[in-house]
């Protein structure tokens, strides 16, 4: 069987290590063998699936003088997903994402990414208008891209420039998004935000993920919320994403909005929040 190879971007702090995370760990229990790889300088992405942060590729590289080994860089984590965290520069100290791109050339070398994985999952640092960044979508590692995104205007804003990457990298006859991972919603609101979004740019909504205190508390003990809570409306939402991963159909027709057309969304958002508080008002009023 194909490998699938899946991509989570999105804008920094929108929980894309959080949904990657607990997509794999879900894979996994389902008797996949996954293949886990955390892009971001923070390292931080594997945290729930080791309970702990582990070496990264560029450290390793750095620090050792003879060659890289898989023992080096893939450390087992919940459900048997294998964990590799690609490391970065330290804050001001060089480029990330050049650090991405030698540590993919590190695993072509080792030949980790040709093993028998049943799914390789990426996580992502922010925007893609770095060429390091890019590189999990430019290079064509991964096959689907998932953007993780929330009803706020600057997330929707990054979101919007992930889909004109995505655009740019896909083939003619091979479109590599997935669709949107609707994060952090509150209410029936931010559900029209996000679908108003979605109609606009032709990108699809996968999944939608409720604003969870559960969540919350499991990120704090380095747990995963599908573990912690296993019957929770956010776990059950996860796993049928994550089942449907097998049975993708290439999203082909969609695009981004240009800087005008931003502006004008912004706008028509505002006019509506600003007219159902007048409403909410009236209706108060003595």
């Amino acid at each position: 069987m194909k490998t699938i190879r899946i991509a989570f971007y999105g804008k920094g702090g929108i929980g894309k290590s959080t949904i990657a995370s607990n997509v794999s760990a879900v894979l996994a229990l389902e008797g996949k063998k996954v293949l886990h790889i955390g892009c971001d300088p923070k390292a931080d992405s594997t945290r729930g699936l080791t309970g702990k942060r582990i070496p990264t590729l560029l450290d390793q590289l750095n620090q050792k003088d003879e060659l890289l080994v898989r023992e080096d860089v893939l450390f087992a984590g919940v459900n048997g997903v294998q964990c590799l965290e690609a490391g970065g520069p330290q804050a001001g100290c060089g480029c990330a994402g050049l650090g991405i791109t030698a540590a993919m050339d590190e695993l072509e070398r080792m030949g980790i990414l040709d093993e028998s994985w049943d799914v390789i999952v990426y996580d992502v640092l922010g925007d893609v208008v770095c060429g390091g960044f890019s590189v999990p979508m430019r290079q064509h590692y991964a096959d689907q891209v998932y953007i993780v995104t929330s009803p706020d205007y600057m997330s929707i804003y990054a979101a919007n420039n992930i889909l004109k990457g995505i655009r740019r990298y896909s083939a003619e006859d091979n479109s590599l998004l997935g669709g949107l991972v609707l994060n952090h919603v509150k209410d029936e609101r931010d559900i029209r935000i996000g679908e108003r979004f979605s109609v606009k740019t032709g990108a699809p909504i996968t999944v939608t993920i409720r604003e969870s205190s559960e969540m919350r508390m499991a990120e704090f003990q380095r747990m995963l919320f599908t573990q912690e809570f296993p019957y929770g409306m956010n776990t059950a939402a996860l796993k049928k994403f994550a089942n449907a991963l097998s049975g993708h159909k290439a999203v082909r027709c969609f695009r981004g909005l240009d800087a005008e057309e931003m502006e004008q969304f912004g706008m028509e958002i505002f006019r509506e929040e600003i007219s159902e508080w007048d409403e909410a008002a009236e209706g108060t009023s003595y």
